[in-house]
């Protein structure tokens, strides 16, 4: 059984293509999953043009069948796969009050909907070969309510969160862990696209350690809990958020 085989939510962009990249150079083969097929196909061409360490599919974390094509996918192509990172999300800001409950669905189905999903497709594959490494992306925001994002991503993270524990409890004794990531503020072109300067840098004025996560560093903690010597780690919730947040 390899147990270098992942595959990757939300790597079309942002931190989830970082991750994707920072596994496949460390010799993992990588299936690279987004809604956006387009844009997911070119990141793994740039990283493999001729596929056989790459691939590519399209998967909206809304839908359980897409998340069971994808599996199958994997075995088809590579015997299966071995650890799964669920990267994919929607930040959104929005005030408290002001929230839609359509707005509140959509945010929810693809932060939380979306890592539940995931967990119960891989999290079956994974107990029946007796294997597996699921690696939660979460946020600070679901650990202390967030304070510039809006309630309902805030809300979803933290169930997140719960879930890891959740699965961690179900899929431990069938040789599967699952853990959890919780990144504050990240150095992501995304987060200089959403956040007014001005505002950016009164953000990292508050943080501790005065600068912005290196989104690589969060891929190389996703290497660490992915490898096959984890295997004590489960349940667990990595803080990476620039003392913002202590326990």
């Amino acid at each position: 059984m390899d147990k270098k085989i992942a595959l990757v939510t939300g790597a079309a962009r942002g931190l989830g293509e970082r991750i994707a990249r920072k596994m496949h150079a460390a010799g993992w083969k990588v299936a690279l999953a987004d809604v956006d097929l387009e844009l997911v196909s070119a990141v793994a061409a740039s990283l493999d043009a001729s596929g056989d360490t790459v691939m590519a599919l399209a998967l909206d974390v809304r839908r359980k069948p897409d998340f069971i094509a994808a599996c199958d996918a994997v075995e088809v192509r590579w015997g299966g796969a071995a650890a799964l990172v669920n990267n994919a999300g929607q930040s959104r800001v929005a005030a408290l009050m002001d929230i839609t409950p359509e707005e509140f669905d959509d945010v929810t189905a693809i932060n939380l909907k979306g890592t539940f999903l995931a967990c119960q497709v891989f999290g079956k594959r994974f107990a029946e070969r007796g294997y597996g490494r699921i690696v939660n992306i979460a946020s600070l925001a679901g650990q202390n309510g967030g304070t510039a994002t809006g309630a309902h991503y805030a809300a979803a993270k933290g169930g997140v969160l719960t879930l890891t524990k959740v699965f961690a409890r179900e899929l431990a004794a069938s040789g599967v862990t699952v853990n959890a990531i919780s990144p504050g503020p990240l150095d992501l072109p995304i987060v200089r696209e959403i956040v007014p300067a001005d505002k950016l840098a009164a953000t990292i004025q508050n943080i501790p350690v005065k600068s912005l996560g290196e989104p690589d560093f969060i891929a190389d903690a996703v290497l660490l809990l992915a490898s096959p010597e984890a295997g004590a780690a489960t349940g667990a919730c990595l803080d990476i958020n620039g003392g913002l947040f202590m326990r």
